[in-house]
């Protein structure tokens, strides 16, 4: 039986087929990893955020079967009203050391760190946000929830961002960026971020999801990368991309701020903890990451071995350092074609067009592993090279 709103979604999901922008999840029939089983096929899989290997590593997975054989499933409850387990005081205590903050406070997703902390540090009509424009989903709902006078400056127009905060009396600056910025692969200039938050007197946030390991010369992030750790800023990060896969994300500051958090965020006051087996895997993670910080090695060589390969066939790959390697294609139906024909080949890469980018910008993002061997990365250029040709763009 049809409903007025069952006709309204119909017809517009009928323009997403019709314009080529439809989205279809794959079935993954395995753990994730450089190759994969995906629907009935062996698959060289380049969409993943497992950017060091560690989602089917057997010491991650141990160690979450450990933590579910001896918490169980989960809480039942939020923390405060039936108590925090100590597999969540171990995770958070393991990222204080690996960050090299004062305090930390895990969420079930990186999503939820951002919703929780936003609105809750930047509350009232009085306070200021100042925000990338180009900075992820989830901060943008976050601004959204938040009472505070918001600001959007261009794409890491630091002039632009400059005279919002000469000309804003809020009582509270809170400057938001991303790390490394999802869609681009490019990286956020934080030594200047920070110098202008020093200036102004505001608080610099920063997003890690996609520099947790990945950056630095341990894997912590942005702040490492540029030598500012430890110089005050509030960072959040996911434990679902490098550190494990699973879920899972975090805020790392100062005990002040985690400590207003465990007090008045309300995703933090009205969610359930994370999973004990989401605690188990991220801490071993963590400690893999530690141990083994070649694993950073590999990446890099990596990543720059596929982005000069794939420059090299005549495709335009946006430049950077980062393992996230957006090869630009221009149309989204071209790309939504592009993916298609390179998973016939066994290449599986995730197209994005409009509105996840600006029309007339879309991609296909490539995102490479530690674990991928360079045969698994020349097949995917090989079929980069015969799907372009077929469809003009080399």
């Amino acid at each position: 039986m049809s409903t007025i709103l069952d006709e309204i979604l119909d017809s517009r999901l009928q323009e997403l087929r019709q314009s080529g922008r439809y989205k279809h999840a794959l079935e993954l029939m395995s753990p994730q990893g450089p190759q994969v089983r995906m629907n009935e096929r062996d698959t060289v899989m380049l969409s993943s955020n497992n950017y060091l290997g560690l989602a089917d590593d057997q010491r991650v997975r141990n160690a979450a079967k450990i933590a579910i054989d001896q918490y169980g499933q989960g809480t039942a409850s939020v923390r405060f009203i039936c108590g925090t387990m100590s597999c969540h005081l171990d995770l958070e205590e393991t990222i204080c050391r690996f960050i090299g903050c004062e305090a930390a406070l895990t969420y079930i997703s990186c999503w939820d760190a951002n919703v929780g902390l936003i609105p809750t540090l930047a509350c009232t009509p009085e306070d200021a946000i100042f925000s990338d424009a180009l900075n992820h989903a989830s901060i943008i709902d976050a601004i959204r929830l938040s009472k505070a006078q918001r600001n959007i400056f261009k794409h890491r127009d630091l002039a632009e961002l400059e005279s919002m905060l000469k000309a804003s009396a809020a009582k509270i600056k809170l400057i938001i960026t991303d790390g490394v910025f999802s869609m681009e692969g490019d990286i956020a200039d934080l030594p200047a971020l920070k110098e202008l938050a020093n200036k102004y007197q505001a608080i610099l946030m920063v997003d890690e999801s996609h520099a947790t390991g990945v950056l630095g010369a341990h894997g912590r992030g942005t702040a490492e990368h540029f030598g500012v750790l430890g110089e005050g800023t509030i960072q959040t990060s996911t434990l679902g991309k490098a550190l494990g896969g699973a879920c899972g994300g975090y805020v790392a500051a100062s005990r002040v701020v985690c400590d207003y958090l465990i007090q008045n965020s309300r995703p933090h006051l009205f969610s359930n903890a994370l999973p004990p087996a989401v605690c188990g895997g991220a801490k071993a993670a963590i400690e893999v990451l530690m141990a083994e910080p070649q694993r950073l090695e590999t990446l890099r060589r990596n990543t720059q071995y596929f982005r000069k390969k794939i420059s090299a066939i005549g495709l335009k790959v946006l430049e950077g350092i980062t393992p996230i390697a957006p090869v630009m294609v221009g149309d989204a139906a071209l790309a939504n074609q592009f993916q298609k024909k390179l998973f016939e080949q066994g290449i599986y890469v995730s197209g994005f067009g409009y509105p996840v980018v600006p029309k007339g910008e879309a991609r296909l993002r490539c995102q490479i592993c530690a674990t991928h061997t360079s045969q698994q990365l020349d097949q995917a250029v090989e079929a980069f090279s015969r799907v372009g040709s077929e469809l003009g763009l080399i």
